[in-house]
């Protein structure tokens, strides 16, 4: 769902516009929530903190001052300055702090939840707009791209001659472009 079909529904039905951005967001919020808080937070404490990046996120994106920018970039910025807020806040009630080990060891990890919670987002949108295309498309394009096919194999199976694959290719790219950028994706 796009950020304008978003905005959309959240003017139609709160409740309703509510749902759908806390079903589109909730694992890039719960990403971020976990890495800021492994070190001192229950799994409770990071759901709490997930429900108050959300109540925030809905202040925020509600009403006539409403924000009406990249969603994503909001969400983001929202969920890290409120693990953060709760860290503080979890460090000073339980009156420790964080060993430097911890912290060098979260540098030196190669993993980064949020970028990978990102990609998996980006995965979720192309397959999604890939799958809009419609048959014949979609194999097309699966079978180029996925299985890295070529026009020839591909017009074998599909029982299409190989310049009809190749153009109905070139024309879903450019529709899969269409779609991505709708949805707020340039670069891929």
């Amino acid at each position: 769902m796009t950020d304008s079909e978003l905005r959309e529904l959240m003017r139609v039905s709160a409740e309703k516009g509510r749902r759908a951005l806390f079903d589109e967001y909730c694992a890039y919020v719960y990403a971020i929530a976990a890495m800021k808080l492994k070190n001192c937070a229950s799994r409770e404490d990071i759901e709490e903190c997930v429900s108050d990046v959300f109540a925030e996120i809905y202040r925020a994106c509600s009403g006539d001052n409403g924000y009406d920018g990249d969603l994503r970039g909001i969400i983001g910025v929202i969920a890290r300055r409120t693990a953060t807020d709760y860290f503080r806040r979890l460090s000073v009630r339980s009156g420790r702090s964080v060993p430097i080990d911890d912290t060098v060891g979260e540098l030196r990890s190669s993993e980064d939840i949020v970028a990978s919670a990102e990609s998996a987002e980006l995965s979720r949108i192309l397959m999604s707009c890939v799958k809009s295309l419609g048959e014949p498309d979609t194999t097309i394009i699966t079978q180029q791209y996925y299985y890295g096919r070529t026009v020839r194999e591909i017009a074998a199976v599909l029982k299409m001659t190989d310049s009809a694959v190749q153009k109905r290719s070139v024309r879903a790219r450019a529709k899969l472009r269409e779609l991505l950028s709708e949805r707020g994706v340039e670069d891929i």
